[in-house]
């Protein structure tokens, strides 16, 4: 692998870690501006703030789990990550141009699973990894769910006295705390992928050719450069900041219609959720956790509340996520071979 490809695949996975700040903007702040707490851009300003700042809360161990647990490191080369970054950035692009709230973290491990396939085989496949991460495509949403469900419900019952008027001015303040905690959960969640996808990149390098790779790229299963991650968080918080207003529009208010009190639920069973997938080193769908989240807040209200039809077509692009980023992976992985 030369120093040239090497320098290529990074800026390529940093590429993919702004298209997720990007497309996971709505994840942050769709609830915060469709409820009119924050203007848009102030929104993102404030999302992609607390994005940067979860670098000082959470451990890598999302990242350890994206760069040793899902693949053989063996079989990891330049090619393989090529066709993983293709294979998540294509499908992120897709789901973007047409609204769809899909997952950047799962297409990420499609494009892996995809490359690695192409190249080795299922052999290569870490089952206790991808079990892990497959689990909870099922349990984030319905983790997030069931916690915004019950907030909704403890709210109503602690302020069922109070006067609409009331409750709106307490939870427009308070849909700040839970904006900033989701944000510190996506950060602390989606930024590490990125850096576990590029510790994988140059631990690959720094075996293959040790006399390529500079001292401060050299990767090994024990150190991951800090600049890294670093980079990885202020690109994840940019990526943010432009956002992405399609998608807000469907989770914001296509789901269920929000106030401030259901915004704040929804959030905060969302962040609950990031946080503890996070502090287990499971890499978790921002976009699924959120989603649930907002559909167990419409539904605490009565299940004419949600708009399933529309809950159900972001449910087949779920489905549909790993394997379709897979698929172009492999091909993509075929590709890389032709063009390196």
């Amino acid at each position: 692998m030369s120093f040239e490809v090497l320098l290529f695949l990074i800026v390529l996975a940093l590429l993919f870690d702004f298209m997720n700040g990007f497309h996971d903007a709505a994840n942050s702040i769709a609830t915060v501006v469709s409820t009119g707490v924050l203007r848009p851009h102030y929104a993102v300003a404030f999302a992609a703030f607390f994005n940067f700042v979860a670098y000082v809360i959470f451990p890598l161990k999302v990242a350890a789990t994206i760069g040793k647990g899902t693949i053989d490191p063996e079989i990891v080369d330049h090619y393989v990550i090529f066709g993983a970054l293709i294979g998540a950035i294509t499908w992120n692009l897709i789901t973007w141009y047409y609204g769809i709230p899909s997952s950047s973290s799962h297409a990420l491990i499609g494009g892996l699973v995809g490359a690695a396939v192409a190249k080795a085989g299922t052999g290569s496949l870490i089952s206790s990894g991808l079990i892990k991460t497959v689990t909870f495509i099922v349990l984030s949403p319905m983790l997030g769910m069931l916690l915004g469900s019950l907030l909704m419900l403890a709210v109503s019952w602690i302020f069922f006295r109070s006067s609409q008027r009331r409750v709106d001015r307490w939870f427009r303040r308070l849909q700040l705390v839970s904006a900033a905690l989701y944000s510190l959960g996506h950060g602390g969640n989606d930024a590490q992928k990125t850096a576990g996808i590029i510790w994988m990149l140059l631990m690959a390098a720094t075996l293959s050719s040790p006399d390529v790779v500079p001292h401060w790229l050299q990767a090994t299963p024990d150190h991951i450069p800090p600049w890294v991650v670093i980079a990885c968080y202020i690109t994840i918080g940019l990526g943010t900041m432009f956002g992405g207003w399609r998608i807000v529009k469907t989770m914001g208010q296509k789901i269920t219609p929000l106030k401030p009190v259901g915004g704040f639920c929804a959030e905060t069973g969302g962040a609950i959720t990031l946080f503890l997938a996070s502090s287990f080193g499971i890499p978790v769908s921002t976009t699924h956790t959120i989603t649930g989240a907002i559909v167990g807040v419409g539904s605490s209200q009565g299940v004419n509340a949600v708009r399933w039809g529309v809950a159900g077509n972001i449910v087949w692009a779920w489905l549909l996520t790993i394997p379709a980023s897979a698929f172009v992976a492999a091909i993509a992985w075929y590709v890389g071979q032709q063009l390196f």
